[in-house]
């Protein structure tokens, strides 16, 4: 047998070095039969398959939740939470609800939990720990004091630098106190907000700072000697919204995202927020 000609063996030898690096590059992928579908209803990658887990602090407030109860479907962030997640394509009886104290629906680390709803405020110091969904909830935060007392005579922030204020313990209500009227003495700094509710009936503080709606529900139905004595206006230009809190790096995120905002377009989110927190209107503001 004679050798190949020289060209010939050339040829075969790049032929087969062709084969070679197209057998080792990187092939495109194969379309996922997820592509594009990772918000399919009912088929995301929750923590329990077939289900939807949302988690919220205990006890649940009212104007947020009805009967201490964030299961029943009554207070806004009850219907809130059940809207997205039909949105999501999970019925009623496809919601486990979960106990997860506030300052730890924030705090680093993996979550047990499939979104946290819990008047939790969207702050980029929040995010290095989090992800947020939209906000479902523009808010402002207001001052509840005794009536009758001199934190309820203070037209102005000015005015309150001078009493006792409280507040719950890493809220955006406290940030407000120590940020906006930086009062002449530290705050003081409760748990729960039946804790600071307690002060401001035992005298242990002039007032308290919470959410507007709260305010309202406080001095409605809670402490019924109390009055609002006014809101602060918004800090910087983007208004303070609650958003759903899901862990960080979420392949959850967009979805639920986009589904808030579906709810804000369609305008469901403003029929809850008219049902459930109608008695939250105008307070006088304080500048």
């Amino acid at each position: 047998m004679h050798p190949a000609p020289r060209a010939l063996r050339r040829a075969a030898v790049a032929v087969v070095l062709l084969a070679a690096a197209v057998s080792c590059a990187p092939q495109p992928e194969e379309p996922s039969s997820s592509a594009g579908s990772t918000c399919e209803k009912g088929e995301l990658a929750t923590r329990t398959s077939g289900k939807l887990t949302i988690a919220t602090d205990e006890p649940a407030y009212e104007p947020w939740f009805k009967d201490g109860k964030p299961a029943n479907g009554k207070g806004f962030e009850s219907a809130v939470a059940y809207a997205v997640a039909g949105r999501l394509g999970y019925a009623k009886d496809k919601v486990a609800w979960q106990t997860v104290p506030f300052n730890k629906a924030f705090a680093p680390g993996e979550k047990t939990f499939d979104f946290d709803i819990n008047q939790v405020s969207i702050s980029e110091e929040r995010k290095k720990a989090v992800d947020f969904s939209s906000g479902y909830y523009d808010v402002r935060q207001a001052v509840v004091a005794l009536k009758g007392s001199k934190a309820a005579k203070a037209k102005s922030i000015a005015e309150l630098k001078g009493v006792k204020l409280g507040a719950q313990v890493g809220t955006t209500s406290l940030d407000y106190i120590d940020d906006v009227v930086r009062p002449a003495q530290p705050a003081a700094v409760y748990g729960k907000n039946d804790q600071a509710k307690s002060a401001l009936k035992n005298g242990q503080v002039d007032a308290i700072v919470v959410d507007l709606p709260t305010a309202f529900y406080i001095t409605g139905a809670e402490v019924t000697d109390a009055t609002i004595v006014g809101q602060f206006e918004q800090q910087g230009g983007t208004p303070e919204q609650f958003g759903l809190v899901l862990d960080k790096g979420s392949a959850l995120t967009s979805c639920v995202s986009r589904a808030v905002d579906t709810l804000r377009e369609d305008g469901t989110l403003a029929k809850i927020e008219q049902q459930w927190l109608s008695d939250a209107v105008d307070a006088p503001v304080l500048k």
